[in-house]
């Protein structure tokens, strides 16, 4: 493997955010705590569960009343997000990941779902074939916007930074790619609007995911050893900056 994409899932892949929000209505309705505004709710996509409710919840995210959150919101995942995978997946994004991948374009996702969540949105959606490796939420120790789970799936992989683009919707996927040294495309289509996406200082915009494919295939498509210093130089014209320590904190 060359070169690597690596996908967010909601929201890039998966159009699942009004499916997410009425989840997460009908879990604070099994704990008997008034929902918030879907607006706030969706603030929370791309963060991982436990952070997502303590911080509607106001409360710790080791308190009992988040993991009971998280605990129903499991189960209304498999009952109104599951049985319509198929029907969500974004135009464009089944044609587009096999011509990236016959391009010899590796593929993976980095999540903030749980792992059992998103092999099984995968799986439903008939996506998950496709990708060389998954990456939820729960299988690194800081989930995004850290780059833990970047540097995972380049490590796994074998693919350097150089040869690698993160493709996502929101501001926590392009903070994981800078600080994993990696570019990245923002996809307008998401949760996060292209105001927002353009502070975290994007390498490219994508409006449909035709527009990412189209990128991919002209930036990693038969990339070669001698390219390296080239997509360095691409990294710094980002101007990308270490926040690694700034994320952790």
């Amino acid at each position: 493997m060359r070169s690597l994409t690596v996908f967010d899932l909601d929201g890039t892949l998966v159009d699942t955010p009004r499916a997410i929000v009425e989840s997460f209505t009908a879990a604070f309705g099994a704990l008997g705590v008034t929902a918030p505004p879907p607006a706030a709710i969706r603030a929370t996509i791309g963060l991982p569960l436990e952070r997502a409710f303590a911080g509607l919840l106001n409360r710790p995210a080791d308190d009992e009343l988040v993991a009971g959150g998280v605990g129903h919101y499991q189960r209304l995942f498999k009952e109104l997000i599951l049985p319509r995978a198929r029907e969500l997946v974004f135009p464009g994004v089944t044609e587009g990941l096999d011509e990236l991948r016959a391009q010899g374009i590796g593929l993976a996702v980095a999540t903030s779902k749980f792992q059992v969540n998103a092999d099984a949105l995968l799986r439903a959606a008939g996506l998950h074939d496709r990708f060389a490796l998954v990456v939820g939420a729960d299988r690194v120790s800081h989930p995004k916007p850290h780059p833990e789970s970047g540097l995972l799936v380049m490590r796994t992989l074998g693919v350097p930074a150089e040869r690698a683009v993160m493709v996502g919707d929101t501001v926590h996927d392009l903070h994981m790619a800078h600080a994993a040294g990696m570019r990245s495309v923002a996809v307008t289509y998401g949760i996060h609007d292209r105001l927002e996406l353009a502070s975290a200082t994007p390498t490219w915009f994508a409006d449909t995911f035709g527009e990412v494919v189209a990128l991919l295939g002209a930036h990693l498509r038969d990339v070669r050893p001698r390219d390296k210093d080239l997509g360095h130089t691409d990294l710094q014209g980002a101007d990308l900056r270490d926040v690694t320590g700034e994320l952790a904190g």
